[in-house]
Parts: C-alpha cells; sequence; structure tokens
C-alpha cells in the first residue's frame, strides 16, 4: 500500500507496482495484481491493478470499539 497521500500522489507507486509486477509475472505465474482501496481505486485500475479492496465502500467507515 502507498502513503497515505493525496490520491493523485500515490500513482508512481503504482506504477512502480506494476512494473515489478511485469517483470516477475512469467517466472512466478502471476495473474493478480491487487492494489487499491476504497480511497484510491480508480488510480490504481487505471495504473493495472485488476483487484481492488473496497471494504469502507462497501461497508462503511470502521467503528472503533471502546472496550
Amino acid at each position: 500500500m502507498p502513503p497515505f497521500i493525496d490520491v493523485e500522489e500515490r500513482r508512481p507507486f503504482f506504477k512502480q507496482m506494476l512494473k515489478i509486477y511485469q517483470e516477475l509475472q512469467d517466472i512466478y505465474e502471476l495473474n493478480t495484481l491487487s492494489m487499491g482501496t476504497s480511497d484510491d481505486y480508480s488510480v490504481a485500475l487505471e495504473e493495472g491493478s485488476n483487484l481492488i479492496r473496497l471494504g469502507t465502500q462497501l461497508f462503511g467507515q470502521r467503528v472503533r470499539s471502546q472496550v
């Protein structure tokens, strides 16, 4: 996961991960590049992700327990 910075500033991290993925794809028979969360999924998809995590989009913000 990239640093928690502006969404557009995360793009270089996704670009670098795609490059690494492509270099290792044939060696390790990879077929999944999981990048992106509810905050930055659109940029991750633009940069090659084929699996995103949308927990907050689907279930809302986490509720912290007061235990």
